[in-house]
């Protein structure tokens, strides 16, 4: 079958818009093929990846191998390019009024962006160590933050959930931190616990109450 002969093909009118669409969304890093089971040729190709073009052997093998299971739809399995890109791809095999096999859809996405983009994140999310207490001593606005951050993260409730109880606890390390000492600090508490300066003296009167009585 010869370029134009495949141009022509109904198949190749009715999935194109189909494949269009998909590297439309996908933008440069995916590909589309459209394959004719009964030839072994490339039907169309969109945004393709290799010198592989329209009337190529396809090199599908034999669909009556395939795992009945499956339902037409296959993947998604790896691929490599002789460049060493790996490819996430998935194959559709696309059968016609009577059920029988038309043609089979598959479309490869290079993954290499999204390798690189896990990367960096690995990278920022790499374990740290310690911070160097010594340099926050006198940071106590940070010490703020730091302590009402770190109790989210430990009682896994955001500050909006906290009962009286996650603040008195909270107020309670900030006391003990020496936080208070600091003439305005109980504004910057109110408001990293998203409370009333009332209810933080309150909240710290109860704490030191509780300490002496203990």
């Amino acid at each position: 079958m010869g370029d134009a002969e495949l141009g022509k093909d109904p198949r190749v009118r009715m999935w194109a818009p189909v494949c269009q669409a998909v590297v439309l969304l996908l933008g440069p890093y995916a590909e589309v093929v459209l394959h004719d089971p009964a030839t072994d040729r490339v039907l169309g190709i969109w945004n393709p990846m290799t010198a592989r073009r329209r009337g190529d052997p396809s090199l599908l093998g034999e669909l009556d191998a395939l795992d009945p299971t499956k339902q037409d739809v296959y993947g998604p399995y790896e691929k490599v390019l002789a460049d060493g890109r790996r490819l996430s791809s998935v194959s559709a095999v696309l059968r016609d009024a009577g059920g029988e096999p038309s043609a089979v859809l598959c479309i490869n996405l290079d993954r290499t962006p999204l390798e690189e983009a896990a990367a960096v994140l690995a990278g920022f999310a790499a374990p740290t160590v310690q911070r160097p207490e010594p340099l926050f001593e006198q940071d106590w606005a940070d010490r703020v933050q730091h302590t009402v951050g770190s109790y989210v993260r430990e009682s896994g409730r955001p500050v909006e959930r906290f009962g009286r109880e996650d603040r008195l606890l909270v107020v309670g390390r900030l006391d003990e931190a020496g936080v208070f000492a600091v003439r305005r600090a109980t504004p910057v508490v109110a408001a990293a616990l998203k409370a009333s300066r009332s209810t933080v003296y309150a909240l710290l009167a109860e704490h030191r109450d509780r300490r002496t009585s203990s």
